[in-house]
């Protein structure tokens, strides 16, 4: 990574030569690293050091928010920007493990500074040791011992958030090692570089005579195209060799959705273009993708050809039983493959436009769906919800997010994303709350987007305090909040303990809520009036306030691709 990319430090603000404590030697190297703000919560070291540098703090509500936003910043900036959070030992380490797994299973690359129990009580029952307990939902993690040994674990941290498969990266410090004292100089500090491994070259022309030589070839394009910022190398390689491209929920937007090739995206719930093209396919080019089964991910047929190009070895053959499988960045693998294509003799002749076939199966698709995406119905259905929000946003200036279960199924096949990164997918582990968080880091890495999370209640419930976040720190985000006073879907899994008390049934009013923490909050209940409602949401959030538009909605069990 050029160091372009990066803002440089202002070299009077950073410490220069003597002795300083290991938290402001932490906060100089992040300083150094070009660090914007720093997040976390309730309280650190790190934040009083940091702030003397003039890196200010964004403290959330929760810690597991508060990581919530470090991925919605990493993601949103493709990684290019190094993403910090940290949080108190003890229980504020004990709170934030939930947005460390779900950023585990994003693979979302965050440098993760948890404070410690002063050395010596780590490991006395009950406290918790984090660098004991993250292990399994982070690719490194280690603990500091010893205050000499900072300037090597946090260039070796840093190295390992830049390099290799990418994935939250922990270092914890013990609270009586940041006040020690230590002779260093943070500016001494060599700032890592990314890598972009490439693949072999012979690697690369089996790959290419493989797709070359399929009848019916379809690429599925994962969060690492986005990741290694390739959406150029991808339409052009699809465009080389007219080959339709489908997204997983991670990877959507890395391909434009608006693009004659463009299928969609192939989650649990997605368009019929997705469906009739991997039907028809003979082999799946998996490109910066994991390849993970996951309920909300629509599986590869077991009658596919595969070929796998992942960052991590570990993928490889890991769910599937793969062709050939190739290492390296996706943006790397695709130039190389590109290169092959245009330098090599063999061309493939006769190939269909499969551009007006995929224009009929959307077509028609959309005709049968449209009647419920207009629908006049009240209480207000959820795809009017998604059709409203569509005309209301430009797709080229905005960022959506959305929330786990049925906001997601019902959003994700119909939104079309048409940038890198307008669309903060996730189709792995989904904890219900995450998309606030999500859309508060998009608005912090991009303050120019218009940025639009979309909720269920039960997702506000688990995080709604998190509003005021959004508030206090000037990140004025749109959060659509549908309710229907149910835990949408989870009847079917209850349906004893729903008959008999209810089970699934909840209630509130969430406008009001809105408003009591400092935003705007408004409550919709007829479908004339929603446009209007969420125009006047988007006027509040482009003056700066955060707003809030509470949707009554139906219960619709109606999911594209399982209907």
């Amino acid at each position: 990574m050029a160091d372009s990319v990066y803002a440089m430090p202002d070299d009077h603000l950073l410490p220069e030569a003597g002795r300083m404590s290991g938290a402001e030697y932490i906060a100089g190297v992040l300083k150094e690293e070009g660090v914007k703000q720093i997040i976390g919560f309730p309280a650190s070291e790190l934040f009083d050091a940091s702030a003397a540098l003039d890196i200010p703090p964004v403290i959330a509500r929760t810690q597991r928010v508060a990581v919530n936003i470090a991925e919605g910043y990493a993601r949103t900036t493709a990684g290019k920007e190094l993403a910090v959070v940290t949080v108190q030992y003890g229980p504020g380490a004990e709170s934030a493990f939930a947005g460390i797994a779900q950023a585990f299973n994003d693979r979302v690359p965050m440098l993760f500074l948890p404070t410690g129990y002063p050395r010596g009580a780590e490991a006395v029952a009950p406290n918790f040791e984090s660098r004991r307990n993250f292990r399994n939902i982070t690719k490194w993690c280690e603990a500091a011992t010893q205050v000499r040994d900072l300037p090597k674990l946090m260039h070796t941290a840093i190295s390992r958030v830049r390099n290799g498969p990418q994935a939250p990266v922990l270092l914890e410090l013990p609270v009586d090692l940041l006040a020690e004292s230590l002779e260093a100089r943070p500016v001494d500090h060599r700032r890592p570089h990314r890598s972009l491994p490439q693949a072999d070259t012979a690697e690369v022309a089996a790959l290419v005579g493989a797709v070359l030589a399929a009848e019916y070839p379809v690429i599925l394009a994962g969060q690492g195209v986005l990741s290694a910022s390739a959406t150029e190398d991808l339409v052009e390689f699809a465009e080389l060799l007219n080959i339709p491209v489908m997204t997983t929920p991670n990877g959507k937007s890395g391909f434009p959705e608006n693009h004659p090739l463009a299928l969609g995206t192939a989650g649990r719930a997605r368009p019929a273009t997705v469906d009739h093209f991997l039907a028809k396919a003979d082999l799946i080019l998996a490109l910066g993708s994991s390849l993970t089964r996951s309920y909300y991910i629509l599986p590869v047929p077991e009658d596919k050809t595969i070929l796998h190009v992942t960052l991590d070895d570990a993928d490889l053959g890991k769910d599937y039983a793969i062709a050939q499988g190739v290492v390296g960045d996706a943006a790397a693998v695709l130039k190389q493959m590109i290169a092959c294509v245009k330098n090599g003799s063999e061309k493939r002749e006769g190939r269909t436009d499969p551009a007006p076939e995929i224009a009929a199966v959307r077509a028609a698709f959309m005709a049968k769906w449209m009647p419920l995406l207009t629908s006049n119905e009240r209480p207000i259905s959820p795809y009017r919800v998604v059709f409203e929000i569509m005309q209301a946003i430009d797709p080229d200036t905005s960022i959506v997010t959305h929330d786990a279960g049925n906001p997601r199924d019902q959003f994700c096949p119909f939104y079309v994303a048409t940038t890198p990164g307008s669309y903060i997918g996730w189709g792995k582990t989904t904890q219900l709350g995450s998309g606030l968080g999500f859309a508060m880091g998009a608005k912090l890495a991009r303050p120019e987007a218009t940025v639009v999370n979309l909720m269920g209640e039960s997702a506000f419930g688990m995080v709604g305090i998190d509003f005021e976040t959004a508030v206090r720190c000037n990140l004025p985000v749109l959060t659509i909040v549908m309710r229907n006073n149910v835990l949408g879907g989870y009847a079917k899994s209850m349906p004893i303990a729903t008959e008999k008390y209810g089970a699934n049934r909840i209630t509130g009013s969430y406008a009001p809520i809105a408003e009591a923490l400092g935003g705007y909050g408004e409550c919709v209940s007829e479908p004339d009036e929603l446009r209007a409602a969420l125009l006047r949401g988007l006027d509040r959030v482009r003056a700066g306030q955060a707003a809030l538009i509470e949707v009554v909605t139906h219960e619709e069990p109606r999911l594209a691709g399982l209907w």
